[in-house]
């Protein structure tokens, strides 16, 4: 394949034919496509739909428009976000993507740091695919942050916010994570490679920092006691997120590289299944000792409440069936295969259980004297629900078609997935 080379890094000479239609990106389009509807749904009922007030109520009598939005203000339903629940599912896979992306980043740093060579052979395309999931993240938190006031973030800045705390460090963490991929794509930089340790340990260090401030948020809530007593959350963050990252590993590594890698894919497959039986175990013993300390009222409906079921079917697929699968090692790959899928769909359960168990018993401290529960406009229950609403799926849907489209394009541009020798 003809190639350009500039500053170093050699481009690939596709055609935009190839670029943009191959099968990848096709299904990353259709995917794209329902996200895009998602939006349209969400900013629909944010900016379009009637609002709840005398003056449309006299202007439409009679109307369902005006009535759902009476409906939506006295008892907090609909598609949108409200106050008796105000992170769902868009804060669910915003987790996910982003710990889960970062986590990959993170693994790879280690292992270039402890030489392991078939990590450092496939780390350009680990690395990029980690990536493309942290702005899948970004996607999803986009559109949760009302992306088209966004700019109020900047022109009324708020050091103390949330997201502030978050904006400065990916402003610092995406180029650095890029400038990464440079050094792992070019050949020609000696000096890039004098200095690779050092690039690598600041990674870590950056990494661990964007652990930290996530663990933060979560702790700043603090009417939310699920968040603010589960114990070393920071911890907690990197090792869920480790055995996400390591079963995506083997699954991009199963399409990507069991061709191309020969003998060696089942080396790597079998060092990624022995890394991963690690991380499990640390899950276990942390998800054993975690609800010795976390709020008793809270504990108790995700154990033995209405959470339970949800549960201990996250157990059984992040921990328990993976575990067991992975723990002997087969002579046919199939078996890894599906321990990691049950992985991935096992940790996905286990944020959505995070996210919405801390919604469960909304409280606050309005008068000083200890933490209520919530419920203005509707009479006191015991359990918070709302089940996610269609446009936040869609919305989760495009989050995956942003990381199959930032991916292959960057793939057909820069070979990312190349078998390179350290």
């Amino acid at each position: 394949m003809k190639r350009h080379e500039i500053a170093g890094v050699e481009i690939n000479a596709v055609s935009i034919r190839e670029l943009l239609f191959s099968k990848t990106m096709l299904l990353a389009y259709l995917l794209l496509a329902l996200g895009a509807y998602g939006v349209w749904e969400v900013f629909s009922e944010r900016y379009f739909l009637l609002t709840a007030n005398a003056f449309d109520a006299g202007l439409h009598p009679g109307s369902t428009e005006v009535a759902e939005a009476m409906k939506e203000a006295v008892f907090g339903v609909g598609g949108e976000v409200k106050r008796e629940q105000p992170w769902t599912l868009y804060i669910v896979n915003y987790m996910y993507m982003i710990y889960t992306g970062s986590a990959i980043i993170f693994f790879v740093a280690l292992a270039e740091i402890f030489n392991v060579k078939l990590i450092q052979r496939t780390a350009a395309g680990f690395i990029t695919f980690g990536l493309a999931m942290v702005f899948g993240g970004l996607f999803t938190i986009a559109v949760d942050l009302n992306i088209l006031h966004m700019h109020w973030m900047f022109l009324t800045p708020n050091i103390r916010a949330g997201m502030w705390l978050m904006l400065p460090l990916y402003t610092v963490y995406i180029p650095f994570v890029l400038f990464e991929i440079y050094l792992l794509i070019t050949n020609k930089h000696d000096w890039a490679k004098k200095v690779a340790y050092g690039i690598l340990i600041l990674s870590i260090m950056i990494d661990l920092i964007e652990y930290y401030i996530q663990a933060k948020l979560f702790n700043m809530n603090t009417a939310r006691h699920l968040w603010t007593t589960y114990p070393i959350l920071t911890l907690y963050f990197i090792v869920s997120a480790f055995v996400a990252a390591i079963a995506i590993m083997v699954l991009y590594s199963y399409f990507t590289h069991r061709r191309s890698l020969g003998d060696d894919f089942h080396i790597l497959i079998t060092f990624l299944r022995k890394s991963s039986l690690y991380v499990i175990a640390l899950l276990a013993m942390y998800e054993a000792t975690a609800y010795l300390f976390i709020d008793k009222e809270w504990g108790a409906i995700i154990l033995f409440g209405e959470y339970k079921i949800y549960f201990y079917i996250y157990l059984f697929l992040a921990v328990g069936l993976p575990f067991a699968l992975e723990f002997k090692e087969h002579s046919n790959n199939i078996w890894i295969i599906i321990g990691s899928l049950s992985v991935i769909l096992g940790t996905y359960l286990g944020r959505y259980i995070f996210v919405y168990g801390g919604n469960a018993y909304p409280m606050s401290n309005r008068f000083g004297l200890g933490f209520e529960k919530y419920g203005e406009y509707e009479q006191a229950k015991e359990f918070i629900f709302f089940s996610p609403h269609s446009s936040e799926v869609l919305v989760v849907v495009g989050s995956l078609g942003v990381v199959l489209a930032i991916y292959k394009i960057l793939d057909m541009l820069f070979s990312v997935s190349k078998i390179r020798e350290h």
